[in-house]
């Protein structure tokens, strides 16, 4: 399968990376004061060390709590792009092959494909630097509603069902509690170095959530006819008959796509869709919602940089 290049941009410090697969945010988290006899007869020390805890707590039940079916939550709230495109956006980080480079793997290829050591040590920065991840129920939630979130929280996704997404990706989020969106396309499911039926299921089962990439990749730009059945519609039913779950979400191949098939995605059962680093749609900001690459030329503190500077400067 071939992968185009959008525009990378990396600086010393900051990173906006743009790449030809389906491809992030932050938010800032605030605690409200309480004026109490109690609290106005605390040291200021031990006054900010409550508001801490308060806050932490806050956090903490934000990671703990379901998030409502997005089902659940009012058109209207869906509707409100001015209200989505305010909040502050969450950083999505968008994963393909996590395997040590070789020889044949050209310059612009090792972008997308980030050696094991490397991947460990992202994980590992997420988790020391104090990230939450979140799944795409809790970002519909807080985008539409303003549902709190945990502090500092982040998405992970992973593009095109290899194998060592399963293999080596999931036992190291596992270590640190995290769990992640993996965009499945079916026609690899099965193939030699690419998930099975079962590991998607597996997936699934251990609170991962699975989503769409379509059947074999196609530019969404491209399609006519019979394309939205063969690439959605298909694709949907043979991935919620593997995990027995409605599947909402999608990742567009090459992060490509066109507001002509935003309504084809609605008319599918979709409630949002991903994209690389461009502008978020104004009308449709559900289903353009950004992500960056995490390249494997980026060290932990790169990507940490990139996090910080890519979205909203939070």
């Amino acid at each position: 399968m071939s992968h185009r290049f959008s525009a990378f941009l990396l600086g010393t410090a900051a990173v906006a990376a743009s790449l030809a697969l389906p491809g992030c945010n932050s938010e800032k988290a605030s605690a409200t004061e309480k004026s109490t006899p109690t609290a106005e007869a605390m040291s200021g020390t031990a006054a900010t060390a409550a508001d801490e805890q308060a806050a932490a707590g806050t956090a903490a039940s934000a990671a703990t709590t379901a998030a409502p079916d997005p089902s659940t939550i009012p058109a209207s709230k869906a509707n409100d792009a001015a209200a989505i495109l305010a909040r502050p956006q969450v950083p999505i980080l968008c994963y393909h092959q996590i395997r040590d480079w070789r020889a044949k793997d050209s310059k612009n290829a090792k972008d997308y494909i980030v050696p094991v050591d490397a991947f460990k040590k992202h994980i590992q920065m997420l988790a020391d630097s104090g990230y939450h991840t979140v799944l795409p129920d809790q970002l519909y939630a807080y985008l539409t509603t303003g549902a709190p979130l945990p502090s500092k929280p982040v998405m992970l996704t992973f593009d095109d069902t290899d194998l060592d997404q399963f293999t080596i990706a999931k036992p190291e989020m596992d270590k640190h509690g995290f769990k992640g969106v993996f965009f499945v396309m079916t026609v690899s499911l099965g193939r030699p170095n690419y998930m099975s039926k079962a590991q998607v299921k597996q997936l699934s089962d251990e609170g991962h959530v699975i989503g769409s990439h379509t059947w074999d990749h196609h530019n969404v730009k491209k399609y006519q006819g019979k394309d939205w059945e063969t690439q959605i519609e298909k694709p949907t039913k043979t991935l919620e008959e593997i995990t027995g779950k409605d599947i909402k979400y999608f990742a567009y191949p090459f992060g490509l796509w066109n507001p002509e098939a935003i309504p084809q995605l609605k008319q599918r059962g979709m409630v949002a869709a991903f994209v690389l680093a461009e502008k978020r749609d104004q009308q449709d900001p559900l289903f353009t919602i950004r992500r960056i690459i995490a390249s494997g030329y980026w060290s932990a503190k790169t990507l940490h940089n990139s996090i910080v500077n890519s979205f909203d400067g939070k």
